[in-house]
C-alpha cells in the first residue's frame, strides 16, 4: 500500500475512533459540565501537543515565506494585480452566495418554530454570562468597527508584533510588499529569492513530517470535543437548527463550490475534493483554518493540482478573509434566534443580514473570537432596523440569546471550518488558470 493511501486510511480511522471514544468512553450525562471538562482535558492537551501546536508553530513562518515565494514567482506586478483582483472577486462572490443559501434554507425550514423556548432561556443566559460576555467586551459592535480593526491589522506598525500575536493578515500584507520589492530589485535580490525558495521547501518538509502525527492528534482532539458535549446535543431541541446549518454547509461544499470550480477552474470538482480529503479531516478535527493552513498549502500543490503561485498567494490570504462557512452559519444562526423569539424579519431586514453577515465575515480577521463577535454585529444591525421601522412597540433581540446556541457550536464550528478551508482551496485551483507555474518566468523578471 502506498504511503499516501495508508496515511489517508489512518486519518479517516482516527476520526471515527475519536467519535467512538468521546461518546462511549468519555461522555457521561450524569456528570456536570465542569466534571466533563476535567475528564476530557487530558485528551485535549495530548491532541494539542502532538498535532495542533506543531501546526500552529509553522503558521507565521510558512505564511510569510509562501506569500513572498508566490509573489516573486508571479513576477509581473501588473499580473499580480489581476490575480489579486480575481481572488478578491471570488472571495466576495462565494461569501455572498453562502449567506443567500443560508437565508433561503432558514426561511424554507423555519427551524425556530415549534421550539419550547422556556427550556432554553435560562440556560442560554447562564452560558452567555459565563462563556460569551467577556469575549464581547471591548470588541467592535458594528461592521464599521470590525473593518477599522481589519485595516489596522492590514497596516501593522510593527510586523514583528503581528507575527508574535499571530495576526496573519498583517504578515500577509507585509510579505506581499517584500515580494514586490524583491521582484523590482532585479539581479541584487536573486540570492534572497533563492533563500526564500529554500526555506519554503524546508517548511514543506516539516509539514509532511507533522501530517504523520495527524492520526494520534485527531483521535485525541475529536474524542475531547465529542466527550465534552456528547452526540445527544445534536438531537435535542436545537436539532432542527443544527440540521439546517449542516445541510446548508453540505450544499455549498458539494453543489455550489463544485459548480463554480467546474465552470471557472475547468476541472473535475469531485475528484479535486477527494484529493484534499486529508485537508477536510484536519479542518474538521482542529476546527481552525489557521491550524489547517500548512496542510492546505501542501495538499493543494501535491494532490490538488494547484500551482505553487496560486496556493502560496490565495490560501494564506483566504485563511484570514474568506469565510464561506462562517458567513452561512451567521445567516442561519441569527435568523433562527429571531424566529425563536417570534420576531418576523421583513425582506429589508433579511437584506441587512445578507450585507452585514458578508461584510462581518470578511472583516472579522482582526477580531479574536470572530464567530461570536460577528454574530453580535449582525444582531445589532437587525435590531437597529427593527427599532427604526417598528418604533417602541418592537423589542430588540437581546445579545444573551447567543448563549442558547453555544451548546452545539463546537460541532458546528468543526463543520463550518471545513467549508472555510475548502473555499480557499477551490479558489487556489481556479486562480491556477490565471497563474500556472512557469519556472522560467521569474528568471526573466529578474534578468
Amino acid at each position: 500500500m502506498k504511503k499516501e493511501n495508508l496515511l489517508t486510511l489512518l486519518i479517516l480511522g482516527a476520526l471515527v475512533l475519536g467519535v467512538l471514544v468521546g461518546q462511549f468512553l468519555l461522555f457521561d450525562p450524569s456528570l456536570s459540565a465542569e466534571a466533563l471538562r476535567s475528564r476530557v482535558d487530558p485528551w485535549r492537551i495530548a491532541g494539542e501537543l502532538v498535532f495542533i501546536r506543531p501546526l500552529m508553530m509553522l503558521i507565521i513562518p510558512l505564511v510569510f515565506v509562501s506569500v513572498v515565494s508566490g509573489v516573486t514567482s508571479i513576477g509581473n506586478p501588473q499580473r499580480l494585480g489581476i490575480i489579486g483582483g480575481a481572488t478578491a472577486l471570488y472571495y466576495v462572490g462565494t461569501t455572498l452566495v453562502a449567506v443567500l443559501l443560508g437565508l433561503s434554507l432558514v426561511n424554507l425550514v423555519n427551524p425556530g418554530s415549534g421550539v419550547a423556548i422556556e427550556q432554553l432561556e435560562s440556560a442560554g443566559q447562564r452560558t452567555f454570562e459565563s462563556d460569551v460576555q467577556g469575549r464581547l467586551t471591548g470588541r467592535p459592535g458594528d461592521v464599521g468597527g470590525s473593518f477599522l480593526s481589519l485595516l489596522y491589522q492590514m497596516i501593522p506598525d510593527n510586523p514583528l508584533r503581528s507575527a508574535v500575536d499571530r495576526e496573519v493578515l498583517g504578515v500577509v500584507v507585509f510579505a506581499i510588499l517584500i515580494g514586490l520589492a524583491l521582484v523590482m530589485s532585479g539581479e541584487p535580490a536573486r540570492p534572497a529569492i533563492k533563500l526564500i525558495d529554500g526555506l519554503f521547501h524546508a517548511l514543506m518538509k516539516l509539514v509532511t513530517w507533522i501530517i504523520w502525527l495527524a492520526p494520534i492528534g485527531i483521535v485525541c482532539i475529536v474524542a475531547s470535543r465529542v466527550g465534552e458535549k456528547g452526540l445527544a446535543a445534536l438531537v435535542g431541541p436545537l436539532s432542527k437548527y443544527v440540521l439546517t446549518v449542516i445541510v446548508g454547509l453540505l450544499i455549498h461544499l458539494l453543489v455550489v463550490l463544485p459548480a463554480i470550480l467546474a465552470v471557472f477552474g475547468r476541472t473535475n470538482p469531485y475528484r479535486f475534493l477527494w484529493s484534499l480529503r486529508k485537508v477536510i479531516v484536519t479542518a474538521f478535527s482542529t476546527a481552525s483554518s489557521n491550524a489547517t493552513l500548512p496542510v492546505t498549502i501542501e495538499e493543494c500543490q501535491t494532490s490538488g493540482g494547484c500551482s505553487r503561485r496560486a496556493a502560496n498567494f490565495v490560501v494564506p490570504l483566504g485563511a484570514t478573509v474568506n469565510m464561506n462557512g462562517t458567513a452561512l452559519y451567521e445567516a442561519v444562526a441569527v435568523s433562527f434566534l429571531f424566529q425563536l423569539f417570534g420576531i418576523d424579519l421583513s425582506l429589508t431586514q433579511q437584506l441587512i443580514i445578507l450585507i452585514t453577515a458578508t461584510l462581518a465575515a470578511i472583516g472579522a480577521a482582526g477580531i479574536p473570537g470572530a464567530g461570536l463577535v460577528t454574530m453580535a454585529i449582525v444582531i445589532n444591525a437587525v435590531n437597529a432596523s427593527l427599532t427604526a421601522v417598528g418604533g417602541e412597540g418592537v423589542e430588540p433581540l437581546p445579545l444573551w440569546t447567543i448563549g442558547i446556541i453555544l451548546g452545539v457550536d463546537r460541532i458546528l464550528d468543526m463543520c463550518r471550518t471545513v467549508l472555510n478551508v475548502m473555499g480557499d482551496a477551490v479558489g487556489a485551483r481556479i486562480i491556477t488558470r490565471l497563474a500556472p507555474d512557469e519556472p522560467d518566468e521569474r528568471e526573466r523578471a529578474l534578468g
